[in-house]
């Protein structure tokens, strides 16, 4: 029995792992699962049984969450209880506490036939060295293959990710903590309480800020043939067309989206950037929704996913965002038009509207990778192939969407609310995947990867724009040509005219110190420094 459930282990490697690196790690990591069971109970088949059980159902998370939130199992579920997903998991699946109780107790039942029949005895001698032995192997393999941003997204490798995450989890906490910042700075930083009145110049304007996913100016790129008015997009109501710099290149939205909301950088969390929205979730109590909240704004999302994605909910929540209109809340099929994100925001804004202003964080998606199939052909019918690379044509078609939806998303709020003020900042939550390879075509991909390493600016250049209806922006100083993507949110306030709170009041000033740079600048320094004061002001909690 007990070789069964080993050569079963050997084929759910094959079945599961894809490469020779993830099977061999998941290897290793049946070893070390099994020998430590072996050192608790000493006999072969509950061993195995036990472990085996452990794998299945790791698997089989694993892959459901892949299922509802793109991503596969890590550390970090263990390490950071979700509600969020916990109870959604209980909503979708409403048989699971059933499904669940059964599992226990079958496994109890299994577990005290094999105590019972298990004659075999293995020395804990021998099973020890063997623990010390794959541990050692483990970190050694998860520190020589680091995990790339883009693995947990496939959906397979779900054992030898989870290890992996488990590595690089332990030992950024051990070495350096959650967040980095100074353990004590000299001043402190005054924080006003949530109900300090707000007295704003003039009307508030309603803020609509939209994240235009994976969007940036092709132009930059040689080459490249665009539409005749496609520099339109990228303007703002003054003319001029302004970089956002994003601190993620080609993929995860959801390090600008932590950018924006909070004001702070995704790379004060070190490896652990990846699971900031997760981290922060409960913790981070600071940022512009919390800001307009205290001028009287009610703070709205209309998320294009799952709200358990990433902890997005309870992430947003803690940063001051009143209601979260999710996909499933919005009836939203699998990638839906931009202009599917704007008519639910007009909507909203119908609504919701009043003696209150409203704050509306509109999130599109029909640009988002792939680019090697046609999306929504019936959407362009008269468009005829601009480049001959057929990605980037349809990544240029995809964008020309985006700018016809968003101009009718502004024509109906002019006709609808004629008396109404709005702000509406735009912006690219980061440049394409495609995008190294288009604005370098000479440099080769180890070139390329070395010089997303390094942070060269031109690889997560993206854009924003200022737009107005019946409101004339109040403060545009903070609006730099090229400005760091955390710095959106104080730019934000000041165009409308909001008095700033100490911290972004302070913020104001590492701004003008730091010619539009954050975390970049003196090498981190501003940034821990800022992370203190808000630790010990209270905003930041729990790290």
């Amino acid at each position: 029995m007990t070789a069964g459930l080993h050569l079963f282990v050997l084929i759910r490697i094959v079945q599961t792992e894809i490469g020779l690196f993830g099977q061999s790690l998941f290897l290793v990591t049946w070893i070390l699962l099994n020998c430590t069971m072996l050192l608790l109970v000493r006999r072969a088949a509950l061993a195995a049984a036990i472990s085996l059980g452990l794998v299945e159902l790791l698997i089989l998370v694993s892959q459901f969450k892949f299922k509802i939130t793109w991503m596969t199992a890590s550390f970090l579920d263990v390490m950071v209880i979700d509600p969020d997903s916990l109870t959604f998991l209980l909503s979708v699946m409403p048989g699971l506490r059933l499904a669940t109780g059964a599992a226990v107790i079958a496994g109890l039942v299994v577990t005290v036939v094999l105590w019972r029949l298990d004659r075999t005895r293995i020395p804990r001698l021998f099973a020890a060295p063997v623990v010390a032995a794959s541990l050692a192997a483990i970190i050694v393999l998860s520190n020589a293959v680091p995990e790339q941003p883009h693995e947990p997204f496939q959906g397979v490798n779900h054992v030898s990710n989870f290890a992996r995450s488990t590595v690089v989890s332990l030992s950024e906490l051990s070495d350096s903590g959650w967040l980095d910042f100074d353990r004590a700075v000299a001043s402190r930083m005054k924080v006003l309480p949530a109900d300090d009145e707000c007295k704003p110049e003039g009307k508030r304007p309603h803020i609509i800020m939209v994240l235009d996913e994976s969007s940036f100016d092709i132009r930059s790129a040689p080459n490249v043939k665009v539409p005749a008015d496609y520099g339109r997009h990228f303007a703002s109501a003054d003319g001029k067309s302004r970089t956002l710099i994003t601190e993620a290149a080609g993929g995860p939205t959801w390090y600008t989206e932590y950018n924006v909301l909070t004001g702070l950088s995704t790379r004060s969390f070190g490896r652990m950037s990846f699971y900031v929205t997760r981290l922060a979730a409960g913790r981070i109590k600071r940022g512009l929704p919390q800001a307009l909240r205290r001028c009287g704004y009610k703070t709205f999302t209309l998320y294009p996913a799952y709200g358990a994605f990433l902890s997005a909910r309870r992430f947003q929540k803690s940063a001051g965002i009143d209601r979260m209109i999710d996909a499933r809340e919005m009836g939203a099929r699998d990638v839906e038009p931009d202009s599917f994100y704007y008519d639910k925001a007009a909507r909203l804004i119908g609504k919701e509207r009043g003696e209150d202003p409203l704050f509306v964080f509109v999130y599109t998606a029909a640009n988002h990778f792939p680019w090697d199939t046609r999306y929504r052909p019936d959407l362009t019918p008269k468009w005829k192939p601009l480049n001959a690379d057929s990605e980037t044509d349809e990544y240029v078609r995809r964008q020309s969407i985006s700018a016809r939806d968003y101009a009718a998303f502004v024509a109906k709020l002019k006709r609808d609310y004629p008396d109404e003020a709005f702000l509406i900042v735009r912006f690219g939550d980061h440049p394409p995947a495609i995008a190294p390879r288009l604005l370098e075509p000479k440099m080769t991909d180890e070139q390329i990867a070395q010089g997303i390493m390094n942070r060269e600016p031109r690889f997560f250049s993206a854009y924003y724009a200022i737009d107005a209806i019946n409101f004339a922006p109040v403060n545009l100083t903070s609006a730099r040509d090229s400005l760091d993507a955390p710095y959106l949110p104080l730019m934000i306030q000041e165009a409308a005219g909001l008095p700033l709170d100490s911290t972004f009041a302070e913020q104001k000033r590492i701004l003008e110190r730091c010619e539009g740079l954050f975390y970049p600048c003196k090498d981190g320094a501003e940034a821990r420094r800022f992370n203190r004061l808000l630790v010990d002001s209270g905003v930041i909690t729990g790290f």
